[in-house]
Formats: C-alpha cells, sequence, structure tokens
C-alpha cells in the first residue's frame, strides 16, 4: 500500500479531529475574552462558566509541582498524538468504533496540547457543581473529547462483536 493511499484513508478522521481541536480553541478563546479568572456565570442549576487554568493533568493532578509537568505532559500528549495517528494509519477502514474513539481522544489531546505548549496552562472553563457544596473539577471541550473517546472505546470493547479466531 503506498503512503498516499494510507494517507487518504484516515483523512476524514483527522478532519474529524482537527474540528474537534478547533472548537476547543473557540471555546476557550471566546471564554478568555469574555471572563475574568475566577469568574464563574452561572447557566443552569448544577452548570456554570468559569475560567480557570490547569498547570497539571486530570483533577489538576502535579498542578503545584513547580513547572516540569508542562514539558512532561507535553511529551506525553506529543507521544499520545504521533501513536494515535499511526494506529488511525493502520485500522482507518477496519474498526469505525476505535477509529471514532481515538479520533475523539486525538483531537482532545491536540487541543490541551495546544495550551500547554503556549500558554503554559490548559484552559478550562466548564464547571459542573451539585447546589453549591460539591463541584467537579473545571474541564473544556478537548476534555470531553477525550472523555467520549474513552467512554466509545470501553462500549466498543464490550458491545462489538469480533469474529472468531480474530485479535483486536
Amino acid at each position: 500500500m503506498t503512503i498516499s493511499i494510507m494517507f487518504k484513508r484516515v483523512q476524514r478522521w483527522w478532519a474529524l479531529a482537527l474540528i474537534l481541536f478547533v472548537v476547543d480553541w473557540i471555546t476557550k478563546q471566546l471564554v478568555e475574552s469574555n471572563l475574568f479568572y475566577g469568574q464563574e456565570i452561572p447557566v443552569l442549576p448544577f452548570f456554570d462558566l468559569t475560567l480557570r487554568y490547569n498547570t497539571g493533568a486530570a483533577f489538576s493532578f502535579l498542578a503545584q509541582a513547580g513547572g516540569w509537568q508542562r514539558w512532561f505532559f507535553s511529551v506525553i500528549a506529543l507521544a499520545v498524538v504521533v501513536g494515535i495517528s499511526w494506529r488511525l494509519v493502520k485500522i482507518a477502514h477496519e474498526n469505525r468504533w476505535e477509529v471514532l474513539s481515538l479520533t475523539f481522544i486525538l483531537g482532545g489531546a491536540i487541543g490541551n496540547l495546544y495550551d500547554r505548549l503556549v500558554y503554559g496552562h490548559v484552559v478550562d472553563f466548564i464547571q459542573l457543581h451539585w447546589q453549591q457544596s460539591w463541584y467537579f473539577p473545571a474541564f473544556n471541550v478537548a476534555d470531553s473529547a477525550i472523555t467520549i473517546g474513552v467512554i466509545l472505546m470501553l462500549l466498543e470493547s464490550v458491545i462489538v462483536k469480533k469474529p472468531e479466531g480474530t485479535k483486536k
């Protein structure tokens, strides 16, 4: 198989990942230009828009580590982007569930990688809570895309039947 055919097979998936990245970037730009840090705007009884910065990983893991984590998580995200891109080339037409899940993860990884490289932190703005007593850590569109990708991958592993004698 030629390189041209391989890339043609994954173009639509990379396009979807790019769309997810652009939606993430636009929403972050809108929030940054309209809210000041820490401001909370109630939207629904359980949902606020806010502006937060996360220098760590999920749930602010290692957020107070002193700065080295920016590059550590950037390298991990870059490895994820390269690994998923390579996997997409290999399986572009074999398993649409897996390809779709990886594409969502790819789009989200690119979004948060961009933030780390450009700003040194990830911009978060979606805040879910129960009344005023329990708050889920703020997140963004990229985090949502990654979560959707993981859920799709889990569903695929449970729901999609594999022909007998085939490997995953």
